[in-house]
């Protein structure tokens, strides 16, 4: 049934306006194009958060912000100010990370 559109309205102008048929196809690559780029981004960031090392200052979804002391498969531990608290975060609740803080800093 689905080919029986295709054909009728893509390739032997069966709409009434003759070109309506690509307007079908339009969302449908819009929303393949959304899902690329998403996946991009996705990939991105993993690899951000597999190069994470100490002394990266890193936020995580909850607001903590910190300093990475150690690192494990799935968490990271992070020494948090005033007192320096030592926590345990997942990877995956970082969601920024500072490093250029750090660069004007020594600059």
């Amino acid at each position: 049934m689905i080919n029986n559109v295709i054909n009728t309205y893509l390739f032997q102008g069966g709409s009434p306006g003759g070109g309506l048929g690509i307007f079908l196809l339009l969302p449908l690559l819009f929303i393949a194009a959304t899902f690329y780029f998403q996946q991009r981004k996705t990939k991105r960031w993993q690899e951000v958060l597999n190069n994470l090392k100490n002394g990266d200052r890193v936020t995580t979804s909850g607001g903590i912000r910190g300093l990475v002391i150690a690192l494990k498969d799935d968490a990271v531990h992070l020494r948090v100010p005033p007192d320096n608290l030592r926590l345990e975060v997942a990877k995956t609740s970082i969601t920024a990370i500072n490093r250029d803080e750090e660069e004007k800093k020594t600059a």
